[in-house]
């Protein structure tokens, strides 16, 4: 816990990380106050309801530090199914104001709300009706007198030793840009599906992929009908090579599973390859259903020391998956 008592003394330098740390908290909690105030808490919800209805694009905008920010804050809307693209204002007055359309929302971001590189585009939405929504720190500037939308933030202390460098100020930008990109997610119902769709490459799009998207059907399944003999169980787990075979009914109903394990067990048990699978197979065995996350299929496998699962949907046999089949997919 920040501001915490600490059982052994801390460098200067530790020392300084905390200050930051607290500072910065201090700012989170203004912040989190913040929508107490029903005027603030109402503009929230004006810009996030304009947003959501909006057949544009959010063009975000900002200056130093808080252009930095608003990048960060347009990828979070792009990612989440939020149309956005920053703009840069120097760049703006030099030909860019021509990305700006009148289905557009123009957010800016600054904390004094006086950058001079901001004043081209603060014209043009003026002249040509563009909505403008600022985010800043200071109610009075041009920018927030502009905006036809204010988020206005609370006055904090930067974490800075002089009080000078953009630090607290830029923490309650990003947050509030994120607090904004996430209620838009709950608004429009924007599901782990959407987001896969957003990120197909790469670990978290890996984290997406669905059992169905990995699992192997059709004639690369192994299984075997109850009634079959030890030896066919054999056969069919050693063309299929996945170390095991489903055992299912008349039905293709899933009812078992028959593993190397099982056959180990059944050879030291005495029994005969002759015998039938039903009275030597694992009953109830791990399965999953095809829309489930991969990765949530081999946390199972690894939680139970096996290397494959069945795919069953009402009951029925669809598929199987390896462990490593998720590995190649980079799912770990």
């Amino acid at each position: 816990m920040v501001g915490a008592a600490h059982a052994h003394p801390v460098s200067r330098t530790a020392a300084s990380a905390l200050r930051t740390l607290a500072i910065t908290s201090e700012g989170l909690e203004a912040l989190f106050d913040r929508f107490a105030d029903k005027p603030f808490a109402d503009e929230f919800e004006r810009l996030v309801q304009r947003i959501y209805t909006l057949r544009g694009r959010v063009i975000v905008t900002g200056m130093g530090k808080s252009g930095i920010i608003a990048r960060k804050i347009t990828a979070t809307l792009t990612s989440t199914g939020t149309p956005a693209m920053f703009l840069h204002p120097a760049e703006a007055g030099h030909g860019d104001l021509g990305m700006i359309t009148d289905k557009d929302l123009v957010l800016m971001i600054t904390r004094s709300g006086e950058s001079a590189e901001l004043a081209p585009i603060i014209a043009y939405c003026k002249r040509f009706g563009i909505v403008m929504a600022t985010i800043t720190s200071r109610a009075r500037s041009t920018a927030a007198r502009a905006a036809d939308v204010l988020l206005n933030l609370p006055a904090v202390r930067e974490a800075c030793p002089i009080e000078l460098t953009p630090t607290t100020s830029t923490t309650l930008q990003l947050v509030l840009g994120d607090a904004l990109a996430m209620a838009l997610v709950d608004l429009r119902g924007f599901s782990a599906d959407d987001f896969y769709k957003f990120h197909p490459n790469g670990r978290l799009g890996a984290q997406l992929l669905k059992v169905q998207d990995l699992m192997s059907t059709g004639a690369d399944v192994p299984k075997v009908h109850r009634n079959a003999s030890l030896l066919d169980a054999t056969t069919e787990m050693t063309r299929a090579r996945f170390g095991g075979t489903a055992v299912v009914d008349d039905e293709d109903g899933l009812v078992g599973a028959f593993t190397d394990g099982d056959l180990r067990r059944t050879i030291t048990g005495g029994g005969s390859m002759a015998a039938c699978v039903d009275a030597w197979m694992t009953r109830d065995p791990l399965k999953i259903a095809p829309g489930e996350l991969a990765s949530e299929a081999l946390r199972r496998m690894q939680s139970n020391s096996v290397t494959m699962m069945f795919v069953v949907e009402a009951g029925h046999l669809l598929g199987v998956i390896h462990m490593h089949d998720t590995l190649r997919a980079g799912i770990a």
